[in-house]
């Protein structure tokens, strides 16, 4: 069978992205979702997205990570699929839409998605690192050098080590100015760096403004994928309005023979 399907990426983090308004899909098919995520014998993602009907919102977003399980909350993938529902016309200017963590909000203005996440309540801070979920689980760690830093090594000791088989993403941070981290990221599920991480630079950004590293409500983060923006407020404690702001680009469009 022929699998249509599109590629879009968000700071260098790519989607095989896949609209199933239809529910043709083989949801249950994890072999098939970690092929298509192959990227020397498929087409090649850090994750895939099914577009679905929704009864009470504009769309639902079911988000699988490349080994094939469904994952927790993707903001870049959020993003990609927000570009994706307004190129089939699904929506004009802003949206509501559901996925794993509940409802989001998002705006588009030409390739850039404003991608509203979810609240966070706690900022567990340690010695040495934080850890807080937004959507999906992130260890927060300041590291000197970072373009050096040996990123997968030291990511997998913690996703496994520190968090056991359940795991966390890792972000490794080193700070550029008052408002500006650099970031660079070992995901679950991928098992490896990625390009960029929306929930991930999400969590540094909270992270950094709870340990007061930064003053700012609007923090910039540079990925090795290019950079994306995080705006919030804090009240009593509790990060609200919190949004994820970055481009997100349709790469191509195609076709795959698959047995489904």
């Amino acid at each position: 069978m022929k699998l249509s399907f599109y590629k879009y990426q968000g700071t260098g983090n790519d989607f095989v992205i896949i609209d199933n308004r239809d529910q043709f899909f083989p949801k249950d098919d994890t072999k098939l979702v970690a092929a298509l995520c192959e990227r020397r014998f498929g087409i090649g993602a850090d994750g895939l997205i099914l577009l679905e009907n929704d009864e009470s919102v504009d769309f639902k977003m079911v988000y699988y990570n490349a080994d094939g399980a469904e994952g927790s909350m993707c903001g870049n993938g959020g993003r990609c699929l927000v570009s994706f529902a307004h190129f089939l016309g699904v929506f004009e200017q802003e949206t509501t839409f559901r996925a794993v963590d509940g409802l989001h909000y998002a705006t588009i203005e030409g390739d850039f998605v404003r991608l509203k996440m979810q609240d966070v309540d706690d900022v567990h801070e340690k010695p040495a690192y934080s850890f807080l979920d937004t959507g999906s689980p992130h260890h927060v760690q300041l590291v000197k050098n970072l373009s050096g830093f040996k990123v997968e090594k030291e990511g997998k000791k913690l996703r496994y080590g520190l968090y056991g088989q359940a795991g966390s993403n890792i972000n490794f941070v080193e700070q550029e100015n008052d408002e500006t981290f650099q970031v660079r990221t070992y995901e679950r599920g991928v098992e490896a760096e990625t390009y960029s991480c929306g929930t991930g630079v999400t969590a540094v950004a909270l992270a950094m403004h709870k340990s007061g590293k930064t003053a700012t409500n609007n923090v910039k983060i540079q990925t090795m994928g290019g950079e994306l923006s995080i705006s919030f407020k804090q009240i009593d404690g509790k990060y609200t309005d919190v949004f994820l702001i970055g481009p997100a680009v349709q790469v191509f469009k195609g076709e795959i023979t698959c047995s489904i």
